[in-house]
């Protein structure tokens, strides 16, 4: 979502490095340039004009500590910054949870935000962490989209509840009423969008949050329509007092400026992103974490918890044993593929991995989402047995693989180059000998404190 304005952000503050200290001059030099980044992302004027005042009054007013040059020092003063327009520390629960279940959560927006796909993604989101959550289709305007509900919830593995009613308001409250007899303790309310704000429209939602008093309403926001969405969740707060967002299409072509803005606009945290289209592609906002990625410094945490959450951990561990026996094949490569796979696009990963932009345009000409797929589709041209048995893949089976995969015998022959590679780093790994010169490597180049 931030891809331009991380690019940008750096450009700037290399123009700080080299410089003794920070002056009035060189602070303004790049806050006119930080200006200009936010502005094209997209970010509101005031919120915009409230940062920069905040960065110019710290960095002015800040002794550079010893040990940091001015670029790390306005870096840290801007990361801090970032992180609190953006909501600052969030609290130990996503959600306002009721003390006598079940929480309802009313989810509010225009047409066209993801409103539904984003009810099963927390609903998803809520029972892995040990919920049982109900979705209530409340939408009975749009063509099928009480259907869709019903389907998005058979895909997400939670309860829908049926109905044949026609009024949102009883629909509503109906859900509510079983959610406490039959035990579900959250409730999620599928309430109905609009192509824009419309009196009827507020007025509906107005009764069902008087009916059913929920513990949260969320407004979900769709990342792509920028100000727009900034100034449709002012205008829902206004009605509803929203307590929170979700900001959905956040891996699209965005230039992420509703991210900053609205949360300074409506006063409501920023509380879950929509990070793609599958119901796993959901995750909670963190601003400390986007501040860290916006400054191309990474977010390990949110990749330690996906990969915690969806790769297979005695699969894991099996390949743990079979690289330390120097057991690697194409079978294992093949399986990693996979797992890396589930963790999401090859952008979403390298933009987790601090640093990652200054080599961006060496790792794109070596791992794209694209070449991925190409090389597994090599290897799934492949038998078993080749894959078991590197050795086996002479020339002729070669023009078979390549025939098989759609992909020319050049590619066949760069995979099983990187696959020997692979195999022979990780036996050099396993060596003693290459770990007492690494240790020792690390010795001659450790800082003397």
């Amino acid at each position: 979502m931030f891809e331009t304005l991380t690019d940008k952000l750096n450009r700037v503050m290399r123009s700080l490095r080299g410089q003794p200290r920070l002056t009035d001059k060189n602070i303004e030099d790049v806050l006119r340039e930080v200006r200009m980044a936010l502005l094209e992302a997209d970010v509101h004027v005031q919120v915009t004009r409230i940062f920069l005042q905040r960065v110019r009054e710290k960095a002015l007013g800040t002794k550079v500590l010893q040990g940091l040059n001015p670029a790390q020092q306005f870096i840290d003063i801007v990361y801090h910054e970032l992180k609190e327009i953006m909501g600052g520390e969030v609290s130990e629960k996503p959600l306002n949870f009721a003390s006598n279940p079940p929480t309802v959560v009313m989810m509010v927006g225009l047409q066209g935000s993801g409103k539904t796909t984003t009810c099963g993604k927390l609903a998803k989101y809520l029972k892995k962490s040990g919920h049982s959550p109900l979705l209530v289709p409340a939408d009975v305007y749009r063509p099928a989209a009480i259907e869709q509900l019903h389907l998005v919830a058979r895909d997400a593995g939670v309860q829908s509840f049926r109905t044949n009613g026609k009024n949102p308001v009883e629909i509503c409250r109906a859900a509510v009423e079983e959610g406490k007899l039959k035990g579900w303790d959250i409730v999620i309310l599928d309430t109905a969008g609009r192509l824009h704000i419309d009196e009827t429209l507020m007025d509906e939602l107005i009764q069902i949050k008087a009916i059913c008093q929920p513990q949260e309403i969320l407004f979900v926001a769709d990342a792509m329509t920028g100000q727009d969405a900034v100034r449709s969740a002012g205008a829902f707060h206004e009605k509803l007092g929203i307590t929170g967002i979700v900001l959905t299409k956040t891996d699209g072509d965005t230039r992420g400026g509703a991210a900053f803005s609205v949360k300074q606009i409506t006063g409501q945290p920023l509380k879950f992103a929509g990070t793609g289209e599958k119901l796993d592609d959901f995750e909670r906002f963190h601003p400390d974490r986007m501040a860290q990625r916006i400054l191309d410094m990474g977010d390990v945490l949110t990749l330690i918890e996906q990969a915690k959450e969806k790769i297979d951990e005695s699969e894991a561990e099996r390949m743990v044993q079979r690289l330390a026996k120097n057991q690697f094949t194409l079978e294992d490569m093949r399986s990693q593929f996979l797992q890396i796979k589930k963790l999401g696009s090859m952008n979403k990963i390298m933009g987790m991995i601090p640093g990652i932009s200054q080599f961006k345009g060496q790792m794109e000409s070596v791992i794209t989402d694209k070449r991925m797929k190409h090389m597994e589709a090599i290897l799934d041209s492949m038998t078993i047995r080749e894959r078991q048995n590197h050795n086996l893949i002479d020339g002729k089976r070669k023009r078979r693989i390549a025939l098989g995969s759609g992909r020319p015998i050049q590619e066949v022959n760069q995979l099983l180059k990187r696959f020997l590679e692979m195999k022979k780093m990780m036996s050099q790994m396993n060596n003693p000998n290459f770990m007492k010169r690494m240790q020792s490597m690390a010795g001659r180049n450790s800082f003397p404190f």
